[in-house]
């Protein structure tokens, strides 16, 4: 029923395509309860599920940890993290074959290279016991910066076995997006190795960055591989306003800062442009903003009326927001978890269940309330 009613209340506005609906719903009754899975971590960026069940955690200071029955053991490791502003340990996540190989992948800010400050950075590792081994930078952005925002990061692999990961535009709006010949505010692409694959849209582009998938991107912290057209979504920070989901295309101009839905954090404004020909749309954007990070489509039997819906974590709002989605729109919205704290990751576990990481408390889960 609530699908029907949602239709009925929902108001599209569209813009070449662009879709955003301010209204935000409450759940009238809370049919779920949050069990706390391990505490004591300050900011824990990404996680990532082992095959016996623990689950592996970045917490942005630079730790890692391993979390087993409730409790956590930190993780030696060789990643050189640069922890400024927004930058630190970020993402992790296992390779498709992990069973196989033992790979496992992570996206941290790193101060490596020639010059101040750091760039975002993508490494693969093996854990062995308490101890990451065999540790391999694959990819480095450059120019170092002191500047301390947009590092991104976001990883996932599709379903042919290409890395994606993002990088955020590190504060330089003017320069970075649109200049191809630069690293940040691109999505990129990889073989799991680190080797640019030649397919890549501007591998023979002279003086381009090989590894760029897409581009005109400010601050991606969301990225996931489609649970049925295999398709690479992200979402990403807008300015005060302009928050969006992107489908990633290759060669793709996702059009920041020409055009964008938001205006500057003073309330004035940077582009009178919202669309441009060559410019991509987002499929959705959020005004006012909700700073998401992480995000996960519900494809567990475990939440039946939860199942095929987007589930993005809001840090300027502290609640976990669920979209539906019909034919590619966004037909409802609703909070959870309100009152909670920042969420900076949320993922579906093997077991089906919904891991959340809350800043200031750890990981907590989402349980169905017995009927």
């Amino acid at each position: 029923m609530k699908k029907y009613v949602a239709l009925a209340l929902f108001v599209v506005i569209q813009v070449s395509c662009a879709q955003n609906d301010k209204t935000i719903n409450t759940p009238d009754q809370i049919t779920y309860d949050v069990e706390t899975i391990v505490e004591g971590i300050n900011i824990p960026w990404g996680m990532a599920f082992l095959p016996n069940g623990e689950l592996l955690v970045t917490e942005k200071s630079g730790k890692l940890y391993r979390v087993k029955h409730g409790e956590k053991t930190e993780i030696t490791h060789t990643l050189q993290v640069y922890n400024r502003g927004q930058g630190g340990l970020m993402d992790v996540v296992l390779h498709p074959d992990y069973d196989t190989n033992g790979w496992i992948y992570f996206s941290y800010a790193s101060d490596e290279g020639e010059g101040d400050g750091g760039h975002t950075a993508i490494a693969r590792a093996k854990l062995d016991g308490n101890s990451l081994t065999e540790v391999e930078q694959l990819y480095k952005a450059t120019p170092n910066t002191t500047k301390g925002q947009h590092f991104g990061s976001r990883i996932t692999f599709d379903n042919e076995g290409y890395l994606y990961f993002s990088i955020g535009e590190r504060g330089e709006r003017d320069v970075n997006p649109q200049d191809i010949t630069r690293d940040g505010g691109k999505v990129y692409r990889l073989y799991d190795d680190g080797r640019v694959p030649e397919s890549n849209p501007f591998y023979d582009t002279p003086d381009a960055v090989k590894a760029i998938y897409s581009y005109g991107h400010r601050n991606p912290q969301g990225m996931l591989t489609h649970y049925n057209t295999g398709e690479i979504w992200v979402h990403e920070h807008g300015p005060q306003g302009g928050d969006e989901i992107n489908v990633v295309k290759k060669g793709a101009n996702f059009g920041w800062p020409v055009i964008s839905y938001g205006e500057n954090y003073d309330g004035t404004s940077f582009t009178e442009l919202t669309a441009k020909e060559g410019m991509e749309q987002p499929l959705y954007y959020w005004v006012p903003s909700i700073a998401p990070s992480g995000m996960t489509f519900v494809t567990s039997d475990i939440y039946p009326d939860w199942k095929g819906d987007l589930m993005v974590g809001s840090l300027k709002f502290g609640y976990l927001e669920r979209l539906e989605f019909e034919n590619n729109k966004v037909t409802y919205r609703e909070k959870l978890m309100e009152g909670l704290g920042r969420i900076r990751d949320v993922r579906q576990g093997p077991d089906g269940y919904l891991y959340i990481g809350v800043e200031g408390t750890g990981i907590v889960k989402l349980v169905p309330k017995s009927e």
